[in-house]
């Protein structure tokens, strides 16, 4: 990786944020990532330590891995962390209370992971994988077709989880409404063939998450930040795309922007690539530029692969020149810049990108997911 402390712009990289209900020491964020080391669901100390290492070495906010709601089909692996019950939720406090120690910022990222349930995983369990209309992404009938009833029950469990966020002092919450999850599956038209209020066109698709998100708003009153993830790429179809056009990205990102979203988290595979054609601009700047809202961006950071590859050929990944990211940040394309896995394999990689130590950032390689450094 090049010197980017060399590079004139690299000072936008730590230039403090104040916008959509946060005030951050820089523009660093810790992408959301499922680490599966919360036992019966429970974050104990080594999650608290994980998540500290990274705000004493200067990443603005931290968002955490997903967080599943008190509902029995939520999760899709049996020691990702809950954001229910007095135990998990204990443990979440002492997260936030180390996090706050060394000086960070942190939120959750809400989660039910819909149809990509397996019941296999769950032998002992029953619960099955529910969604819109049952469907999974490929298009078979493999769990529970929610009915309107269960679906604001669930809207409900969405904004208890948010409202003990803020009790237990959190941040901010994130809405997970990507990757083919629960509220994604309600976007896209493949899993979704409601045909009452919950189903239609793109737009009328966006009912589920404007409710889940007026709930939160409601539970966390004014003021306390609302950040939304969305893709529009599946984990089973790379090329999806939720709006096809600018016009239609528009129109998908109006009503959850006035449900109250105050900061979009557009997640991509890859940063640099424009999400339309004609622009340069990506998936985060085009959500900044239609909506006005501070906007996220995400894929592949500070690595020299796209990051889907790094498990599939073995060989993890080196680091990588980011000037182009700092141009663009520099520009004002968007506001924040998530690390994921650079950040999972280098807890010091925001002081050693700060302090010019480049030539000591740690390559990410896929025994990292492994352990909770």
């Amino acid at each position: 990786m090049a010197n980017a402390s060399s590079s004139p712009t690299v000072k936008a990289l730590f230039e403090p944020f104040s916008g959509g209900g946060f005030e951050l020491a820089n523009r660093i964020v810790m992408a959301p990532m499922t680490r599966s080391f919360s036992p019966g669901g429970v974050p104990g100390p080594d999650v608290a330590a994980y998540y500290k290492r990274r705000a004493e070495n200067g990443v603005g906010l931290i968002v955490t891995e997903g967080t599943v709601i008190n509902h029995p089909a939520a999760a899709a692996d049996r020691d990702v962390p809950h954001f229910y019950g007095e135990k998990a939720l204990q443990g979440w406090a002492e997260v936030v209370k180390s996090v706050h120690e060394a000086g960070g910022r942190i939120i959750p990222q809400i989660w039910h992971v819909g149809m990509a349930r397996n019941p296999a995983t769950f032998p002992e369990s029953d619960a099955v994988p529910i969604g819109p209309s049952g469907l999974n992404a490929a298009g078979e009938r493999s769990g529970h077709e929610l009915t309107e009833s269960e679906i604001a029950s669930l809207v409900e469990e969405y904004a208890k989880a948010a409202g003990e966020a803020k009790r237990i002092g959190f941040d901010g919450v994130e809405l997970h409404g990507a990757h083919g999850y629960l509220i994604d599956q309600f976007f896209w038209a493949e899993t979704n063939k409601r045909t009452d209020r919950y189903g239609g066109d793109l737009v009328e698709r966006t009912r589920f998450a404007v409710e889940v998100i007026e709930a939160v708003r409601k539970a966390v009153g004014p003021g306390f930040p609302i950040v939304f993830r969305f893709s529009q790429w599946k984990p089973t179809d790379y090329q999806a795309k939720l709006a096809r056009t600018p016009e239609e990205l528009e129109k998908f990102l109006a009503p959850l922007a006035a449900a109250g979203v105050d900061v979009f988290h557009a997640s991509t595979r890859r940063f640099w690539e424009p999400e339309f054609e004609g622009s340069e601009l990506n998936l985060a700047g085009w959500t900044k530029k239609l909506t006005g809202k501070p906007t996220i961006t995400v894929g592949s950071v500070g690595l020299d692969t796209e990051f889907t590859r790094l498990f599939s050929d073995g060989a993890g990944a080196g680091t990588e020149n980011i000037d182009g990211l700092l141009e663009r940040l520099g520009r004002h394309e968007f506001d924040l810049v998530a690390i994921g896995r650079a950040l999972l394999a280098d807890p010091a990689w925001a002081a050693k990108v700060r302090d010019g130590r480049d030539d000591e950032l740690i390559p990410f390689k896929p025994e990292a997911t492994r352990t909770l450094y």
